[in-house]
């Protein structure tokens, strides 16, 4: 008896002899020059074409993300370079795996964290001041098991993330504030009633919860986020090749060292 041929489901490439089709349409004919790479990135993610205000919206978090000067992840991706200049891919590749919890990885844990307390409170219209008792709630539940709330304080912008009300105002103006950011904002304005202190809605999280509110998958949340980094990182790879640094970053700390041999037994 001959096997059945196994297949393989796909809803956005493929190609033939003659043509190339993404997302259901010619490449050549129906999306080269038609298409912003931000759309066609949202596109790819949610399967649909954003609306005018998501597309906003989605790029704004993408150039929010995009490069914030001499981060780990930057100066990976330089070392590697000066390290390796045949592999720019190794040097790109190792400045994306630096994207974790305390670089990008916040846009995603806090979207997920968001998404997590409307499961629990619903997500239906709210003044501010109830949103305000909402927030207030979250900040002491996560006080008292000693937990932090992801995307409130900055290591630099201590007075205030630039970023966050440019997002904030921007999400009212396309229609796209919704629950996530509402919650967030609302954790902005109360937190300090619980802690005893005011810290910062930072960037990368209102960033998760600008996607969260657009409805993409959260499991994509911080890849969105590297998605942004790349660019930055091919931009910290060009100024290497122009205008290098890594070396000087190695040589740096080689000579620096502060050498503590193990006590011998």
């Amino acid at each position: 008896m001959a096997t059945e041929q196994p297949t393989y489901r796909t809803g956005l490439g493929t190609s033939d002899a003659d043509s190339i089709t993404l997302l259901g349409h010619d490449l050549a004919s129906e999306l080269l020059g038609k298409i912003s790479f931000g759309e066609l990135a949202y596109y790819l993610i949610a399967k649909q074409r954003p609306s005018q205000g998501q597309l906003v919206m989605f790029e704004a978090v993408l150039a929010a993300l995009a490069d914030h000067g001499f981060t780990p992840t930057a100066i990976a991706a330089r070392l590697t370079y000066a390290s390796a200049p045949d592999s720019l891919q190794g040097a790109l590749a190792a400045g994306l795996l630096g994207g974790g919890s305390r670089f990008l990885g916040v846009t995603e844990d806090c979207a997920l964290f968001l998404n997590a307390q409307l499961q629990q409170v619903g997500t239906q219209t709210r003044s501010d001041a109830e949103w305000d008792d909402v927030a207030r709630n979250v900040v002491r539940s996560q006080k008292e098991i000693g937990k932090f709330v992801p995307g409130l304080g900055h290591p630099v912008h201590k007075q205030g993330d630039p970023r966050t009300p440019v997002l904030m105002s921007l999400a009212r103006e396309n229609g796209t504030f919704g629950p996530h950011l509402a919650l967030f904002e609302a954790i902005g304005r109360s937190h300090s009633d619980v802690l005893g202190k005011h810290l910062p809605l930072n960037g990368a999280g209102v960033c998760g919860a600008v996607l969260a509110d657009l409805g993409l998958p959260l499991g994509v949340m911080r890849g969105v986020a590297l998605l942004a980094r790349c660019a930055g990182l091919l931009g910290h790879i060009v100024e290497e090749q122009t205008h290098p640094v890594g070396i000087d970053i190695y040589m740096n700390v080689d000579r620096n060292i502060d050498y503590q041999p193990p006590t011998k037994g």
